[in-house]
């Protein structure tokens, strides 16, 4: 019998080995990605802290159509960085959350780069 790995299970181990360098601070918060199968989320959370200071996502009424991928992801990188700005947070440190740089991963980062966050 084929076993499939269980590929959450290995996203996690490399979100802990990424988590153990980075975090935010006031200063710098961290900007959070998860993905999903049909959506995809952002937040800039200050560690220190432990409070999440903005949030987007693809299921937020500014977002239309579907969820689940590259214009979508974009988009939520424009919205989490147009929030973090109206908040005064200008710098932040990227946390891919153990997904490849790659695809909605990417075009969420560089949405938020064209939105005017810096990292």
């Amino acid at each position: 019998m084929i076993k499939r790995p269980n590929t959450n299970a290995q996203r996690m181990k490399r979100h802990k080995r990424i988590r153990a360098k980075i975090s935010g601070t006031a200063e710098m918060p961290r900007l959070n990605v998860f993905r999903s199968e049909a959506n995809i989320y952002a937040q800039v959370i200050d560690d220190s802290k432990g409070m999440t200071l903005v949030s987007a996502s693809s299921l937020d009424k500014e977002i239309e159509g579907y969820g689940g991928n590259k214009t979508a992801a974009e988009a939520v990188g424009k919205l989490v960085a147009k929030r973090a700005l109206d908040k005064g947070i200008e710098t932040v440190v990227f946390d891919r959350g153990g997904y490849l740089y790659h695809g909605r991963v990417k075009a969420l980062a560089e949405g938020a780069r064209e939105g005017g966050l810096k990292f």
